[in-house]
């Protein structure tokens, strides 16, 4: 077997690839701008072209949501930009895609001598894992379930996604042998290593190496940015996860704006325009749609001299993409007033761990949880 393959579902997860090929001095920017290769015939996927910087093949498991697509779309071309085949799968159009996907998958996965993937908790995923157990595997961050991945393949747990809550539903029961049989494949075990590569705080599971991510390739690629005066508040799809109520989150929001003097906010791909509109009236902030993860976007500049963000995945890696630029980071906590009562009873302990790790982050705290608009420095 020859080769790498790498199935990503979101930009933040390509960013990652992207970051792992760095490195181990892969995907540097070639000197002169190759030619565009031909566009394969559909339903292949390409062999590696001679001339790229690598032997690894990266294949977009497209989601539907338009804003995610038009991120990866961004996202493929820098990848295309460093000298990488990308392949689009349109792994979700309509009836039959899934079978589609799965027969013209088969192949490169078996041939493959180590498979990255960026959300071991994704069904696709796990279902190609159930095709063919690659001898290496990697798992590269795609928000902060790496920490909830990790701590679940240490436990010898299921693999469930840390807001949802614990009981299994038809849907999960009709899918539990293939998550059982993914969750082997995605632990260590004779004939096979896994690799975290990840710049999130967690601990190697038994026989699992865990490799930082230092977002050495961002800060070579972009910047530093231009500062703008005030600060720039980061969202996040809490709310559309059921985990925190809407109101509760609106109002924090207005009040971290009227603290900080933010006048932008920048949207998480999965919130909803309805709730983006009600920050832009009630809060009085721009909001803006990031055309690439925010790491890119906050790299490339202006950006703000403090970004105030909920618990999150950028609480981590912004300080990283941002290091010598003076930029400050801050994350708020969420108070356990701010869930919903309906959220998983894991999420309070869960996003109080996220942001208390952040050690590049300066930690907002609510002096008194029942009092949503009270916050001071921590």
């Amino acid at each position: 077997m020859t080769g790498r393959l790498a199935f990503v579902e979101s930009p933040v997860q390509l960013l990652n690839v992207l970051e792992w090929a760095h490195a181990r001095g892969r995907g540097t920017a070639p000197a002169a701008a190759p030619a565009p290769a031909p566009s394969p015939a559909p339903g292949t996927v390409p062999a590696p072209d001679p001339g790229t910087s690598d032997d690894l093949r990266i294949v977009v498991l497209s989601p539907n949501d338009p804003m995610s697509r038009g991120q990866l779309r961004r996202m493929a071309q820098l990848a295309r930009d460093e000298g990488f085949e990308v392949h689009w799968q349109e792994a979700r159009a309509g009836r039959g895609a899934l079978v589609r996907t799965l027969r013209e998958l088969g192949g490169p996965l078996r041939a493959a001598e180590r498979v990255i993937v960026g959300d071991p908790f994704s069904r696709y995923v796990q279902l190609l894992l159930t095709l063919f157990g690659p001898r290496h595997v990697t798992v590269v961050d795609d928000g902060t379930a790496t920490m909830e991945f990790a701590a679940q393949l240490a436990g010898g747990e299921r693999l469930v996604r840390w807001h949802r809550k614990g009981d299994l539903g038809p849907r999960e029961l009709l899918l539990a042998p293939v998550t059982s049989l993914a969750r082997r494949r995605l632990a260590p075990g004779p004939g096979r290593t896994v690799e975290i590569f990840t710049s999130l705080p967690v601990q190697a599971p038994p026989g699992t190496e865990v490799t930082e991510n230092a977002y050495a390739w961002t800060r070579e690629r972009f910047g530093p940015p231009p500062l703008a005066r005030g600060a720039d508040l980061v969202g996040t799809s809490l709310v559309e996860t059921g985990v925190v109520d809407a109101d509760h989150y609106l109002r924090v929001v207005g009040e971290l704006a009227r603290a900080h003097g933010a006048t932008r906010y920048f949207a998480h791909r999965r919130e909803t325009p309805e709730k983006l509109h009600r920050i832009a009236v009630e809060a009085g902030l721009q909001v803006v749609r990031p055309e690439l993860p925010l790491e890119l976007i906050a790299r490339r500049g202006p950006i703000g001299a403090t970004i105030v963000s909920f618990p999150s995945t950028v609480v981590h890696t912004l300080p990283l993409a941002l290091a010598g630029t003076g930029v400050k980071v801050a994350v708020c906590e969420i108070a356990p007033e701010w869930l919903k009562a309906t959220a998983s009873p894991r999420a309070q302990g869960f996003l109080a761990g996220v942001a208390s790790t952040a050690s590049g982050a300066d930690r907002l705290t609510p002096r008194n949880a029942s009092a949503v608009d009270r916050l001071e420095f921590g």
